[in-house]
């Protein structure tokens, strides 16, 4: 399972037809060192290019790894003898988890077939296919989701947009530090624009740059938010007890009426683990992330209470069912996180090694990350805190006794101080509160089993 769990993608690129000459020596430098089996497998698919990849799986798992022994027992026989390699149907190579799981027998009545882990402390399960990542995700995802010029299009669009996208810098107790790539929030309308500049904060502070959708991200929306919907659908009756939404989780249409856009130039850039914020999506929210540019790596990893019965034996067993799993998002692909992710799962976008250059973008990555803010948690309506100041919603996480509780907070509450008297947090806003985080206002939000306030109904 190390093997096949611990990996790391390899760059994508076409071997030269002169590695067919010398293919014994690549096999015993790959056998010699300590590779990756995605490496491994590219490898054998150049040398072999007609014999199909999970058939280079079987036979490298059988061979306990070793490029050599695959490279003589296939250079023995007919290639006849196995099945063809289907053509591609998208940038990039998928693996799936089926032929590793077919190749773990347990016996009936054991823990392993119970429930086996599939995630392990130190290490990161790389998932391609959209089976795979729906069924051990709280995502699903689409591959070429646009038709190809219409993704182009959308590409150019933003790339010229994204000079002038900004870092949001903050403060970390005594440092104030910038985030690892830019961004631009985008609304509707005009109007919407100017709502978001006086009555929203984030992180204690009003938007400075606020832009209207562009044409291109506007037709876009119009079919994000259809296959969303029908994500969301599938989700339900697939993965969902009894075929029924969540608790909280809203019955009406998802409509993307807000989106931040992301740039990742280069592969250093990126973001750390962390839940997307609640206060004016409510519970249990969904995002249609749709991912353009250069292939990179999305991780996720679930959050296990520190008090979990399930998981209360040792913190190796939390630190396994923690474990990371990385979805690879190649260009024009779109990303739906659907209902349990916020509360329950933490994501992020990882540092690469490095990256495959994009034919127009280079070797930046543009995210649009579709929001749906509902009219019934604008701030006008949301508790205020001793500071006379909005609050944010979070949800309980690490304690089992509360944990999916929701509760209202003051944004100054949320984050430490240089000193205990001042807010941590200073985004790339000009209008920024100078609240006290003295300020310890709490409140436990409640809900209908849609996920509507109170006030709503008023």
């Amino acid at each position: 399972m190390e093997a096949f769990v611990s990996r790391t993608r390899p760059k994508l690129s076409s071997t030269p037809p002169e590695a067919q000459e010398n293919f014994s020596s690549r096999g015993k430098s790959l056998d010699d060192g300590i590779e990756s089996t995605d490496l491994k497998l590219a490898t054998l698919s150049s040398l072999f290019p007609t014999v199909d990849q999970a058939t280079l799986l079987d036979l490298l798992i059988s061979a306990d790894g070793s490029v050599e022994a695959v490279i003589n027992s296939l250079s023995g026989r007919m290639e006849g003898e196995y099945p063809r390699k289907r053509p591609a149907t998208r940038v990039g190579y998928q693996t799936s988890l089926s032929s590793f799981q077919k190749s773990i027998k347990t016996e009936p009545g054991s823990p392993s077939a119970k429930r086996r882990a599939l995630t392990k402390k130190g290490q990161t399960l790389h998932l391609y296919t959209p089976e795979d990542i729906a069924a051990h995700t709280p995502c699903s995802i689409i591959h070429n989701f646009l038709p190809a010029q219409e993704a182009d299009n959308l590409l150019r669009e933003l790339l010229e947009e994204a000079p002038t996208f900004e870092r949001q810098s903050f403060k970390l107790f005594d440092n104030v530090v910038q985030s690892p790539h830019s961004a631009c929030f985008y609304v509707d309308s005009l109007e919407e624009r100017d709502r978001q500049k006086t009555e929203y904060l984030y992180n204690g502070s009003y938007l400075e740059d606020v832009r209207q959708i562009t044409p291109q991200m506007r037709t876009v929306s119009n079919k994000v938010q259809p296959a969303v919907n029908q994500e969301v659908a599938i989700r339900i009756k697939n993965h969902y007890p009894d075929g029924k939404k969540l608790k909280y989780q809203s019955p009406h249409e998802w409509i993307p009426n807000a989106a931040f856009v992301n740039c990742y130039n280069g592969a250093s850039e990126s973001v750390g683990f962390h839940c997307d914020q609640l206060t004016y999506l409510g519970p249990r929210a969904i995002i249609g992330s749709l991912s353009l540019g250069v292939a990179r790596e999305f991780r996720v990893r679930k959050i296990v209470a520190r008090d979990d019965e399930e998981h209360a034996d040792s913190k190796d067993q939390r630190a396994d069912a923690e474990g990371q799993i990385a979805i690879h998002l190649p260009h024009n692909s779109l990303l739906v996180m659907h209902a349990e992710m916020q509360e329950a799962w933490k994501h992020s976008i990882h540092p690469a090694p490095k990256i495959d250059p994009h034919p127009i973008a280079g070797s930046k990555r543009i995210n649009i990350t579709y929001r749906y803010y509902r009219e019934s948690f604008h701030p006008r309506y949301t508790p205020k805190c001793k500071c006379n100041v909005a609050t944010v919603l979070r949800c309980v996480q690490r304690k089992k006794e509360n944990r999916g509780r929701y509760m209202w907070m003051c944004h100054a509450g949320l984050t430490p101080g240089k000193d205990g008297s001042e807010v941590a947090l200073i985004p790339w806003h000009k209008h920024h509160l100078t609240e006290s985080s003295s300020c310890t206002f709490f409140q436990w939000a409640e809900f209908d089993d849609d996920g509507e306030p109170s006030w709503a109904k008023t």
